[in-house]
């Protein structure tokens, strides 16, 4: 079953392009968005919650007339995300074929659209997706991260990691040369990576031992500089701190 994404800035085209959409078998739902941006938001989403994630994207049917990033320009964008969704296009206009398919789109559906020919499309689209290999599934490298960055995957060394911050289900990677977002709690990261000497210093940071620069005591508070950066640590965890610090100078 297929989950797909229309995106058209015409309301009435996008209404008719999902009913035709979610009345077809094969797709398990359809839902619209009227701008490039939002659609790109969306699939961005998609990619972080995994290949089977619930947000899942198999297909993107794309207007190409719209105001601000067009059809091909958010087509070109997508092929170079690490896993890009299959594209169709849906336009009133025959001349965009030639660079329509040269982006690698699996069709080319002309308004207004019919239900066979639209049908026809799904039915490509299903048969390309079903032929293709699936992902391979790989144990997770401890020494790395893997984080999206405008569609590249990168894999962040553990090892450079600063600190991390909770941002409500996801968790905001610091290093010297900048941070990432990953889709992960941080309370998976504090289990992943006790061993690897992260502590919890508070409810919304985690703190590589090693890159604690001073251990800070002012009126009964306590903090730690990491980097250029002072982080506030909780009076939960300040006496496990200081006898982590000190087990480690003195080791």
């Amino acid at each position: 079953m297929l989950r797909v994404l229309a995106v058209d800035d015409e309301l009435p085209s996008l209404e008719e392009l999902l009913y035709l959409l979610n009345a077809d078998p094969r797709i398990a739902g359809a839902e619209g968005a009227n701008d490039a941006t939002e659609a790109l938001r969306r699939i961005n989403r998609a990619l972080a919650s995994g290949p089977d994630g619930p947000e899942t994207i198999d297909v993107v049917f794309l207007d190409i007339h719209m105001p601000g990033l067009d059809g091909l320009e958010m087509a070109r964008l997508l092929t170079g995300f690490a896993r890009p969704p299959l594209v169709v296009f849906v336009t009133a206009h025959e001349g965009f074929a030639v660079k329509a398919f040269d982006l690698k789109a699996v069709d080319y559906v002309l308004k207004p659209v019919r239900r066979e020919r639209l049908a026809e499309a799904v039915r490509r689209v299903a048969q390309l997706r079903d032929s293709a290999p699936p992902i391979p599934v790989h144990e997770p490298d401890p020494d790395h991260i893997p984080v999206e960055l405008g569609g590249v995957t990168r894999f962040v060394p553990v090892e450079d990691i600063t600190h991390v911050e909770a941002q409500g289900d996801y968790a905001r990677l610091h290093t010297a040369a900048g941070s990432h977002l990953v889709r992960i709690p941080l309370s998976t990261l504090e289990d992943r990576w006790r061993s690897r000497g992260f502590v919890r210093i508070h409810r919304r940071h985690l703190v590589a031992l090693r890159h604690i620069d001073e251990l800070r005591l002012d009126a009964g508070t306590v903090s730690v500089r990491v980097g250029d950066g002072e982080l506030q640590v909780s009076r939960r965890h300040a006496r496990e701190l200081r006898d982590l610090l000190m087990r480690r100078t003195a080791g």
